[in-house]
């Protein structure tokens, strides 16, 4: 069996990146001083090749490493943003000679990747012919044993360190496997500590690092947590996924790739505007080819040629959804084949729309567009969209979509990317309702969205691809499934508990709902719509809100959770319990309260936490039990005064994000049941029926 020395593994990494196209330099060979980072030959070599043309002189090329070399690296998450922006986007070089043209440089020579559309300081740039890969003038290196002197007088020698032109944008640092005292995660720590402090100068220029032990392979960014390393698992975008020794080779086939990794730094790292801490995300393999192959269908799909039908992404829990969301609207509004096309994101909640809204107007410089907006209502809806000739990422609910909202727009380069797509953006077709009054004739919100933008392409990325879900937005283009989730890491395993609680319906119950379906069929309505009906009323709200059933539900999650809490088979205490109604989810907090009075006692954490003074002063005193619902207007008192605002509701999602804070249990409906991350819940008790979840 191979032994995977550190030396082993260094050998091996050469090896296999010299096939990927990347020559092996000792660092040693290198004559350059040892505080220097960059390798000046290769960058002054780049520029000079790339851009004769425009007959660059030495002066300017002094002028571009100028600009590299005073960003500090004392301040390095700035200065490694601001160099991530010159890589990504490039930059407009000032001339010498003023009667000469300014022109645009990029310090990768991106060719034979898409074209892009460049910032506002260029409104295009021509579409180059597609060039074969191997002309782009790059210049790529895998340099060991470079030593480098900074803050550490010994000096630090990294691994290793691949280089684009000069740049060093991957770090690489290896541990042995066959010492239980050292692992992955030493290396790790090797990165984000020891170079991060004594040679920031070259994590500067970082675009992303990579660990490896010869059986785990992992990358991420320099600023992030442990836990947010992974692997890259795939080759190609539908390849079968791998493990082990074999994760090495396809993190440097598929990840290092030079046309990969060009378009991984290009597109798929991101660097919010600003931010409360030091965020950077690298993509993960399923997010890199799931915006990429939705990217090339919606190309396909693009009207008047294309059916308007973009693709549908199914990605289960993990697969890090808003993020790829976010990746994909880069390509689109970087795309010259889509020229500026404007793109309604669209979801099905509130809360989902405010998670989005939140990533996306952080994220303006790396759309590459300055309007970003979440629309609040209809009449803005249409003041937006309306006449609209080009750009713009526009945030909204399909409630919004309502009959009265006529057409928007009728351009082709609109592109409607709709979150939770199976719930409520598929329904086209027309409804019949049968009230006392006769039959009454509506259509589903999703029917006002294509009517309004009849031109557009529809994405959908949904958790359950259901058929509606492909006969509006077509076929799945790419997935990311539970399995793949767990072996990731990013998900553990479900175990499913049954706990039955059956409650018998009185005859007279039974018989009112019979008689009031045979009415319905006979005022019009069919037999599938009146079988759908019959089991949405007839199971959600006779059964499941039975008073004798919700009294014995109380009764059996009272014991259930705290039998859990006494045996330390809950990491926290926390539990979520989801109900099929704000009716039957208040009915079932009363019975619990009604069970457990002292569960309503306000405080701030529970007997005998040890709390900070951070803490302190983070954790708001509450209950132990809470409903997390909107308000109704027609809601009772009591429910009304328990639900509180919208501003009540983010305070419970960060109270309930802190583990030491009292409020354990949130009983819920819809909320909080997608993109929302508590690494402690480990108990949900579902009362509700899960088809579309």
């Amino acid at each position: 069996m191979q032994k995977f020395t550190e030396a082993k593994l260094e050998e091996v990494f050469t090896e296999l990146l010299a096939l990927e196209g990347y020559p092996h330099t000792f660092g040693t060979t290198l004559s350059r001083d040892e505080g220097e980072v960059l390798i000046e030959k290769d960058l002054r070599g780049y520029l000079k090749k790339r851009y004769q043309e425009h007959n660059i002189t030495e002066s300017e090329i002094d002028a571009v490493l100028l600009r590299l070399k005073r960003l500090p690296s004392s301040d390095l998450y700035e200065s490694n943003k601001a160099i991530m922006r010159l890589l990504m986007d490039g930059f407009i070089l000032k001339r010498e000679d003023p009667k000469q043209k300014d022109f645009y440089v990029t310090l990768i020579d991106y060719r034979g990747l898409h074209a892009h559309r460049i910032s506002d300081e260029i409104e295009t740039i021509a579409a180059e012919e597609k060039p074969s890969y191997s002309e782009p003038q790059n210049k790529y290196r895998f340099v060991t044993q470079l030593k480098i002197v900074e803050h550490h007088p010994p000096g630090r020698i990294p691994d290793g360190i691949l280089y684009i032109n000069g740049i060093p944008v991957v770090v690489f640092e290896f541990k042995t496997a066959i010492e239980e005292n050292c692992t992955i995660h030493d290396a790790y720590i090797q990165i984000t500590t020891r170079y991060k402090r004594d040679i920031p100068e070259l994590l500067k220029y970082n675009a992303f690092c990579v660990i490896s032990d010869g059986v785990n392979t992992k990358a991420g960014s320099l600023f992030a947590s442990y836990e947010f390393y992974y692997a890259w698992r795939r080759v190609a975008g539908l390849a079968k996924d791998v493990d082990g020794i074999d994760a090495m080779h396809t993190l440097i086939q598929g990840m290092l790739h030079p046309n990969r990794l060009r378009d991984i730094i290009r597109n798929f790292i991101y660097v919010p505007d600003s931010s409360k801490k030091d965020e950077k995300i690298v993509c993960r393999y399923p997010q890199y080819y799931a915006a990429r192959a939705l990217y090339e269908n919606i190309i396909k799909a693009q009207r008047p040629e294309g059916d308007g039908k973009g693709g549908t992404y199914f990605g289960a829990t993990g697969c890090g959804k808003s993020f790829t969301m976010l990746f994909l609207v880069r390509l689109l509004m970087k795309s010259l084949h889509f020229e500026s096309p404007t793109i309604v994101m669209i979801t099905d909640r509130t809360d989902l729309d405010d998670q989005l809204s939140t990533q996306f107007e952080q994220a303006k410089k790396y759309i590459g567009d300055n309007t970003i907006s979440s629309v609040e209502s209809r009449a803005k809806l249409r003041e937006y969209l309306q006449g609209r000739e080009s750009g713009g990422v526009f945030l909204t609910t399909i409630h919004k979509f309502t009959e009265d909202t006529q057409l928007l727009t009728e351009r082709t380069n609109v592109i409607c990317i709709s979150d939770e797509a199976h719930r409520s953006q598929i329904n086209l077709d027309q409804k019949i309702t049968v009230t006392e009054k006769g039959v009454k004739k509506t259509y589903g919100f999703a029917k006002y969205l294509h009517d309004s933008l009849p031109n557009a392409t529809y994405v959908g990325f949904t958790g359950t691809p259901v058929d509606g879900t492909l006969d509006v937005f077509g076929e799945v283009v790419d997935a990311y499934t539970m399995t793949e989730s767990v072996k990731d890491e990013i998900t553990v395993r479900i175990v499913y508990e049954g706990r039955a609680a059956k409650v018998a319906l009185h005859n007279n119950e039974l018989k009112k709902i019979e008689e009031y379906y045979e009415e319905a069929a006979q005022a019009g309505a069919n037999e599938y719509q009146v079988e759908e009906s019959k089991k949405q009323s007839a199971s959600m709200n006779a059964i499941l809100g039975d008073p004798d059933r919700l009294k014995a539900i109380a009764k059996d999650f009272v014991a259930h959770y705290e039998n859990r809490v006494q045996e330390g088979a809950t990491v926290k205490g926390k539990a979520m319990f989801v109900c099929s109604s704000r009716e039957i989810a208040f009915q079932f907090y009363s019975n619990v309260i009604e069970l457990r009075p002292e569960w309503t006692t306000i405080k701030i954490s529970e007997e005998g936490a040890e709390l900070s003074e951070k803490e302190k002063k983070e954790i708001k005193p509450m209950e132990r039990i809470k409903m997390i619902m909107t308000r109704g207007k027609d809601d009772p008192k009591e429910m009304y005064d328990l639900l509180g605002t919208k501003e009540d509701r983010k305070e419970l999602d960060r109270q309930f994000k802190n583990e030491k804070s009292n409020f354990k249990i949130a009983i819920v409906v819809d909320m909080w049941l997608t993109g929302f991350d508590v690494p402690f819940l480990d108990s949900i008790y579902i009362d509700k029926p899960i088809r579309q979840h």
